[in-house]
């Protein structure tokens, strides 16, 4: 390779030049702030954000006004100071008429009287428009701070009401006072959150003593006969078996109870399937799983279902709802009584019954039916030696709840029981011939299976 200034070495000066285009660009030292560096705590609240905005909106919005009237007044006057001055010479008229000469004097044109006039009103105009701004803004900050503080102050107390709430006792609320804006919103928002946290930990505690006080009993029989027989070296063979058999009821029971505690667990969790379920063909399963059982105790279930009832949720739930109604109707109801499960739809619901001829429930006990192991008066009990559980009816209620449906109760003492869940009429099936209007906020108060002897009762929610 040759240049102008002379024969060069090719290759090695290309083979550096190579090797400087691929070296990567030298980093640029930027400074950074200290690690622990950050504002005045102050200068991070919230407040003090609201106070710079509002006076910086403030200032700019006075020196748009103050600049407009500036510049109106310098557009719509010629303002400059004196540039040229004249000489003059001042002379007096005497009363005899005589003029008498005073000396040299210096004059301008009325014009230039009338600009530096302007001149001066200008500068004067400039100079407290800035003194204005100047002081607006420090009084617009003083200002602002206070205003915030006061808006801000349903803040502290809803914080300061959060701070005190601990995880064990829910039972404070923040109950702000004042007028009915955005943060009485938000401590009303936080107050009915409060409400039902607290309903959801005393209902789980609740369940937690109630389940616990469950399962001492068939532990303490468990322990007891073990205990019987295993200190007992010449317990006969009726005794051995006699213990296994209690033991054996005891733990049914205890499966039982776990089992009922874990599907109401997964009942009030949103884990249902979304599919079309038919509540005839769910209610005719249900019957069909009990047809042995009733036969065995001399009844007979009659069902009453009609075809086409579609609901989206669950099939297997709305089946087992149906079911634990059964069981509860098989277990209470005389032999030789009629067991009858009916589905239809009514005013813009869809409902299914279970109705059963069993000995009823007084009207004092109808509201806790469905309470978590509320169980009747012995001689509502099952006639064998197996204790419920008395969470079957509880199942039942928040199955149907979780498709947004409601369970009705009508009984009387000594005339039977009717079950109804009542589901709405969902959008798919509104239009179909015999739905009749849109579901309203509430089922009918009726009892879509009335008894025999055609006696109203009173539903039970």
């Amino acid at each position: 390779m040759t240049t102008p200034e002379g024969p060069t070495e090719g290759p090695a000066e290309g083979f550096d030049r190579a090797e400087h285009l691929e070296s990567p660009p030298p980093r640029r030292w930027r400074p950074r702030p200290p690690a622990g560096w950050r504002l005045p705590g102050p200068m991070q609240s919230i407040r003090f954000r609201l106070t710079v905005l509002y006076s910086t909106l403030l200032f700019a919005l006075t020196a748009v006004v103050l600049g407009g009237v500036y510049w109106a007044v310098a557009r719509s006057t010629d303002a400059q100071p004196i540039t040229k001055t004249f000489n003059a010479e001042k002379v007096v008229q005497m009363p005899d008429g005589s003029q008498q000469r005073l000396g040299q004097v210096e004059v301008v044109k009325v014009q230039q009287v009338e600009q530096a006039v302007n001149y001066e009103t200008q500068q004067t105009l400039k100079h407290y428009s800035l003194l204005t701004l100047g002081g607006l803004f420090v009084a617009s900050l003083g200002i602002g701070w206070v205003l915030s503080g006061r808006a801000l102050k349903p803040v502290g107390a809803i914080a300061r009401a959060a701070e005190e709430i601990q995880a064990t006792d829910l039972s404070r609320r923040i109950r702000l006072s004042g007028p009915r804006d955005e943060l009485r919103y938000l401590a009303d928002t936080i107050d009915s959150m409060l409400d039902r946290l607290d309903a959801a930990f005393h209902a789980q505690r609740r369940l937690i003593d109630d389940a616990s006080h469950e399962l001492r009993s068939p532990l303490a029989i468990i322990r007891a006969n073990l205990d019987t027989v295993l200190s007992d070296a010449d317990a006969e063979a009726e005794d051995r078996r006699r213990a296994v058999q209690v033991v054996d009821r005891a733990t049914t029971r205890m499966t039982r109870l776990v089992e009922d505690l874990l599907a109401t667990a997964r009942r009030s969790a949103p884990a249902f399937d979304d599919n079309d379920v038919d509540l005839g063909l769910a209610a005719r399963e249900a019957a069909e799983e009990f047809d042995a059982l009733a036969a065995a105790r001399g009844m007979t279930v009659e069902r009453r279902l009609r075809r086409g009832l579609t609901v989206i949720g669950d099939h297997d739930a709305l089946r087992r709802a149906v079911g634990n109604l059964l069981s509860n109707a098989v277990r209470l109801a005389p032999a030789g009584s009629t067991i009858t499960v009916a589905a239809d739809r009514m005013g813009g619901w869809q409902w299914i019954a279970v109705r059963d001829a069993g000995p009823g429930i007084r009207a004092e006990e109808q509201h806790r039916v469905f309470d978590r192991f509320w169980r009747g008066p012995e001689t509502r009990r099952s006639r064998d030696r197996d204790r419920r559980t008395g969470l079957g009816l509880a199942i039942v209620r928040s199955i149907v709840e979780a498709h947004n449906g409601h369970v009705r109760l009508f009984s009387a003492s000594g005339a039977g029981s009717t079950f109804v869940l009542w589901f709405p009429v969902s959008a798919g099936t509104a239009g179909t011939p015999g739905s009749g209007p849109p579901a309203i906020a509430t089922p009918p108060e009726v009892d879509p299976l009335p008894s025999d002897d055609g006696t109203a009762r009173r539903p039970v929610r």
